[in-house]
């Protein structure tokens, strides 16, 4: 997530979308006051980027620590939300912390991918780290564990709430669209950081029909919001 009050922009950081890549290059042209969430060292790869900043926040509306978490003097994560802000941000917490005038008069912006290309991915980031990797149809049984919540990310009340949710499908040109809206327009270019190197080129070829319809129903309002299909 990146506040940017020298550019006058909020970037809500999806899910498997190109977002590491986004954020390092947006990064880059950030000021001195303007807030950028830690994402690690791995995800963001080679490409010299702005440190983190501004993220810690000292504001009512933070939630606080457990209190046995108190007790233990046990840190937060940076992703936490009582560190105050962090890397997959939802817009109602950003819109609290910011504030209506800020909120409103900011250009805000994310990016969405075809749902069922996007759970392939999910499956692969989630699971590479396992000895035994599950199939995919495994993987995908337990909602709780497979659920990508972008949609909650970037809306309010199930209505989306930002001024542009780019598509991953046509990344570099609605990545354009968006820096033109706020002035940078020729000044920002996309790394490429996170690319899986070990999952079959079409999507399609994971899925059994009764799967198909699974991830269909699970993101629905992407869906129907963007015209996605199998």
């Amino acid at each position: 997530m990146i506040l940017s009050h020298a550019h006058r922009f909020i970037y809500i950081k999806t899910y498997k979308t190109a977002s590491t890549s986004i954020e390092a290059a947006l990064s880059e042209i950030c000021g001195p006051d303007d807030v950028i969430t830690p994402a690690s060292r791995e995800l963001m790869g080679t490409r010299p980027s702005r440190r983190a900043q501004n993220w810690r926040l000292d504001h009512p509306m933070v939630p606080r620590r457990p209190l046995w978490r108190r007790l233990l003097a046990r840190p937060e994560r940076h992703y936490h939300p009582s560190v105050g802000y962090y890397e997959h941000m939802p817009a109602w917490r950003v819109r609290l912390y910011v504030g209506e005038e800020v909120w409103r008069s900011y250009y805000k912006f994310t990016f969405e991918r075809n749902p069922w290309d996007r759970q392939v991915s999910w499956y692969h980031y989630k699971t590479k780290n396992k000895d035994r990797r599950p199939s995919f149809e495994a993987f995908n049984r337990d909602k709780k564990r497979a659920y990508v919540e972008n949609f909650d990310l970037y809306s309010i009340d199930d209505e989306i709430c930002l001024d542009f949710v780019g598509r991953y499908e046509d990344l570099e040109r609605d990545f354009a669209t968006a820096m033109a809206a706020i002035g940078l327009e020729g000044r920002v270019s996309l790394p490429r950081t996170n690319v899986s190197k070990d999952r079959a080129s079409d999507y399609r070829s994971y899925y059994t029909q009764a799967l198909r319809e699974r991830v269909s129903a699970w993101y629905a309002r992407e869906i129907a919001a963007f015209g996605y299909s199998f």
